[in-house]
């Protein structure tokens, strides 16, 4: 049987065919599409709060991008760019609690590496422009920014992504303090762009949007894992 991979989601307003402006639960079908190209049966993860048993059906779990962090959970007020989710908030981090401590494969996508962050007690800019001086990482609106990143050679992430180390971004956002995980990759401008556990089977974030490309590289050892198998380190890009 493929690995059941969790996909966590919004629940937002969406129209098609006759329906309009009807809450709904979704996510961009790239993170489906790169969960099932890389081996693993997609599973959607609407925000809920009351208890993480849905775990017992899962082998892994994708925390996918979306708004902001709400600041109160790292201690600090929230600024005027910040933009929350409460639903998603209580949800995802009720979830993800509970799968580190199954030791489940994890990969945190953008805002999902930041989830990572915050629940390992660790902080995040608010507002990159004001900390690195430029919009290169959210650079217009549903326009990705491009860049090459850094990793630590011996990495997890360095393994994976081999030589081809061109990222795609979209987020205002970023890691200040990672708390107990370590980072292992940085943009050009010294952002942290990975965080990893090394203690646990598979916890990976990633401050990039790696299923827009569907890279295999990535989701490939998110649905490895959660197969119990060691993924091979890639030689080359492989998406």
């Amino acid at each position: 049987m493929r690995p059941i991979i969790g996909i966590t989601t919004y629940v937002v307003s969406a129209s098609w065919g006759v329906w309009h402006d009807l809450p709904s639960t979704l996510v961009p079908h790239d993170y489906t599409e790169a969960v099932r190209l890389a081996g693993g049966r997609p599973v959607l993860l609407p925000p809920d709060d009351l208890d993480a048993d849905v775990l017992r059906a899962l082998d892994g779990l994708v925390l996918a991008g979306g708004p902001d962090v709400d600041p109160s959970l790292y201690g600090a007020a929230r600024g005027p760019f910040t933009e929350t989710r409460p639903d998603r908030d209580a949800g995802e981090m009720a979830l993800l609690r509970a799968a580190l401590d199954r030791d489940m494969p994890v990969l945190g996508v953008c805002r999902g590496m930041q989830l990572l962050t915050v629940a390992a007690g660790g902080t995040l800019h608010q507002h990159l422009p004001d900390v690195l001086g430029h919009e290169k990482h959210r650079p217009a609106p549903a326009v990705y920014g491009e860049h090459d990143a850094t990793f630590a050679p011996g990495s997890r992430i360095a393994g994976l992504m081999g030589e081809d180390v061109t990222i795609n971004c979209f987020h205002h956002q970023g890691v200040a303090d990672p708390g107990s995980l370590t980072v292992t990759g940085w943009a050009e401008d010294g952002l942290p762009e990975t965080v990893e556990d090394p203690g646990r089977r598979f916890v990976l974030g990633v401050q990039w949007h790696p299923e827009v490309s569907r890279d295999v590289r990535l989701f490939g050892a998110l649905v490895a894992a959660a197969a119990g198998v060691e993924e091979e380190p890639a030689a080359c890009a492989d998406r």
